[in-house]
């Protein structure tokens, strides 16, 4: 069980309007309570939901159905996991808060250490960091569990990562093999003491020993905590889909830990709403901030795909590239400073660490990859969308505010359109 505080956040501007000029919203600290694997997030308000139930169904992307989570722990054995650290509020004192960051856990399976998925890359901007990932383009397979986090925890996160691994098998480095840990980063220091790097290595292991096939909390949790996309608040989100059964009947489940784009870009559902809010609900920095250049102007977004459908390392490689054709559905563009960084896997293509690979069909129709194909781009539209609607308002350093999506705003200019 990890833990963390949640601050309270007041409704003001969550579905109404106003300006980046603005009072920002009144925090204050709440009690600590548990985040478990199933990714409740709890504040004075109590227990929110999952993944809001509320959206527009015009948010759902394409014509193929979800699974029942809409999300990627619909791919069966896939499990995820959140560590979310909130505390402090006011001034930045370097090293030490105020805190908004933490770590998200993604495993292919039980024991990826044992059971090792193919896996594919692919890189479209890259001012960013994913580790591991020479060894996985070299063997077309993945060893690790998957971890994103904040930039300056990166180090520590891998090294958590190995601690567990080695818990977990205790012959690693002596008559087995060293692992080589696959963490992804953005950059959270518009609302985060980055230079305190707040996740440690002790806290990763029980991350991942929590993480379960279930649903789990999207927005500013775990990874996403402190992250932002198109001048909103954002953060993780998660969409799936399910091919027809002349195509398989495979399920896609893509996440991401979205913090890239700029206002005047976001278009959903073919909506130009970023430019229809283009004034509104700017983020407050009361402070000057340098958030202008480097990696910390226009962000990165990671995405993660995972299927059940039976594929080789190539094609693994290929679904990962069509990720970059969701990222543009919503207007996106890939800036210079921006890590936007893809890797995808499949749970049914197993190299078991012991023994020999058992024979096994892959699928090679090409119908049926082509379905897989449009799947994957429109479970990344989707997962964009999701993150943005279930990320909330939340204030940083220095009084540092990102508003969230204003959903009664979104709704009209979208039945609208």
């Amino acid at each position: 069980m990890a833990w963390a505080s949640f601050p309270a956040l007041t409704p003001h501007n969550r579905e109404g309007g106003g300006t980046g000029g603005g009072k920002p919203p009144v925090m204050k600290r709440s009690a600590f309570l548990a985040l478990g694997a199933a990714g409740y997030v709890a504040s004075q308000h109590g227990v929110a939901a999952l993944a809001a139930d509320d959206k527009p169904a015009t948010l759902h992307a394409g014509d193929l159905a979800s699974g029942p989570f809409d999300a990627i722990s619909d791919v069966r054995g896939v499990r995820v996991g959140h560590l979310t650290k909130i505390e402090g509020e006011g001034p930045l004192r370097r090293g030490i808060g105020p805190v908004r960051t933490g770590a998200t856990a993604i495993l292919p399976n039980a024991d990826p250490w044992m059971q090792r998925c193919a896996a594919g890359l692919f890189f479209l901007n890259g001012n960013g960091e994913m580790t591991g990932t020479h060894w996985i383009a070299e063997s077309g397979f993945i060893e690790e569990p998957i971890l994103l986090t904040s930039t300056t925890c990166v180090p520590r996160v891998a090294d958590g990562v190995i601690d567990w691994l080695i818990r977990v098998h205790p012959e690693i480095g002596i008559s087995d093999d060293v692992p080589l840990p696959v963490v992804a980063e953005c950059n959270d220091q518009a609302l985060n003491d980055t230079q305190g790097r707040h996740v440690h290595a002790d806290e990763i292991p029980a991350l991942l020993a929590a993480a379960k096939s279930d649903q789990f909390a999207r927005g500013s949790v775990g990874a996403g905590t402190g992250m932002r996309a198109f001048a909103f608040k954002a953060g993780i989100g998660s969409a799936s889909r399910v091919l027809r059964t002349e195509h398989g009947g495979y399920t896609v489940g893509v996440l991401v830990n979205a913090n890239t784009g700029l206002r005047r870009q976001l278009t959903i559902s073919g909506v130009p709403v970023g430019r229809a809010l283009a004034n509104e609900l700017l983020p407050v920095f009361p402070r000057r901030a340098a958030l202008e250049r480097g990696r910390a102007a226009d962000g990165s977004i990671i995405v993660v795909v995972a299927t059940d459908a039976p594929l080789e390392a190539r094609v693994l490689n290929a679904l990962a590239k069509r990720t970059s054709l969701g990222l543009a559905r919503t207007g996106l563009t890939s800036q210079i400073s921006s890590g936007d960084l893809m890797l995808a896997f499949s749970t049914t293509n197993l190299t078991p660490r012991e023994g020999s690979k058992p024979a096994q069909r892959l699928e090679t129709d090409d119908d049926r990859i082509n379905a897989l194909y449009g799947a994957t781009v429109d479970a990344t539209e989707s997962a964009i969308y999701d993150a943005l609607w279930n990320a909330t308002t939340m204030t940083g350093v220095d009084g540092r505010t990102i508003y969230g999506l204003p959903h009664d705003r979104v709704r009209a200019l979208l039945a609208g359109r």
